[in-house]
Order: structure tokens, then sequence, then C-alpha cells
């Protein structure tokens, strides 16, 4: 009950206190981007069940001769870019966390496809709502393989309490902060997970 208190006041007060530099980012994606502004997908919350999460679109819908549409790389721009490191994409986030379907602070959520792809132990990473941040962020991001992430959310499910939370924002909040400033052209993302700890080669 106190982490889901502190979870409505959180996102509350965030979504109230950033709501004009929301407003400019959202006149920025429909001037840079496109439309819609909101990128909504399904990802799976606690227990495994469905919610669509909101962000900001970082991608444009640029598209072949043949009408389809080009690789990620190709469609995303400096500005896009700009919305991932800054994590300005995931602003939009605290409406899941105020509606219940995240928290603040949990194991991030991950593709749908992933589900029937984890074993006993990784799947309780699902046993808390999604986060925002989690433990997994502070301690590698993208920068640890799958077997670590797992293992990392699985800790804080074991070890939650809201000290740990507080902890845990307090550290993202200079994790963004440290990052501001660096060259993220050649930075990768997550390689799919296939199981078992396993990434996509």
């Amino acid at each position: 009950m106190a982490k889901r208190l502190f979870d409505i006041l959180f996102s509350l007060g965030w979504l109230i206190v950033f709501s004009p530099l929301l407003l400019v980012v959202a006149v920025l994606v429909r001037v840079k981007l496109g439309s819609p502004v909101l990128f909504l997908h399904e990802r799976p919350g606690k227990d495994g069940k469905p919610f669509r999460i909101v962000k900001f679109r970082t991608m444009t819908d640029a598209r072949d001769a043949s009408g389809n549409l080009l690789p990620d790389k190709d469609r995303l721009t400096p500005f896009g870019r700009f919305l991932r490191s800054s994590t300005l994409d995931e602003f939009p986030e605290m409406w899941n966390v105020l509606v219940g379907e995240m928290s603040v602070v949990g194991p991030r959520p991950l593709m749908m496809s992933y589900l029937p792809r984890y074993n006993a132990v990784q799947r309780r990473r699902m046993e808390v709502r999604p986060g925002v941040t989690g433990w997994a962020q502070i301690n590698g991001r993208n920068a640890i393989d799958w077997d670590q992430k797992f293992a990392l959310d699985v800790w804080y499910v074991d070890n939650q309490s809201m000290w740990l939370d507080l902890k845990i924002i307090y550290r993202t909040f200079f994790k963004v902060f440290a990052r501001s400033g660096i060259d993220h052209s050649k930075e990768q993302p997550m390689p799919e997970f296939l199981g078992d700890g396993n990434p996509k080669a």
C-alpha cells in the first residue's frame, strides 16, 4: 500500500510539474517526427498481464519505394536519438504509473514475445509491477547481458523496500545527468532475448 501511494503521489506530481515540458516535447515531436505524437506498445505487466506502455515517438514513418517501413536505424533521427538518450521519450510512462499499470521503480517491461522464453527464475521479475526505472537500469542498463539483467531484476523482487526505491530514484537522476553531453550515436540496443539468457547473434 505504501509503494502504491508513493507511486500515485510521485507520478501525479511529476505530470503536473513537467506538464509544460511535456507540451513542448509533444509539439516538437509533431513537427519533427509527425503524428501520432505518442507511441503505444503492448508490454507485459505484473503477472504477465498486458498493458499499453506510453512513450513519445522517436522515429519517423519513412518508407521505401514499395511502401515498406525503413529499418529502425534509418527512421531514428538525431532528434529521436536525443529523446532516447535524455529519457524524455519515457516521461509519459508516468501515466502508466498513475493508473496502476507500472510503478516508478521495478523491472523494465520487456516484449510480449519474450514471455514464453523465460525460465522459472526469469519469470519471477513479473511478480511485481514493471518500473520506469529499476535496479538493473542503474547497474549497467544495456551494458550488461541478459543473465545479469535478469539476476538484478530478481534480486530487486526479493529485496524491494521503500528505502531501496528511493535509492534507485536518486541514482537514476544522476545516471541521466551523467549521460548528457555523451555521444550516443554508437550505442547499441539490447539484442533480442531468445531464452536462457542467450541473445540473438
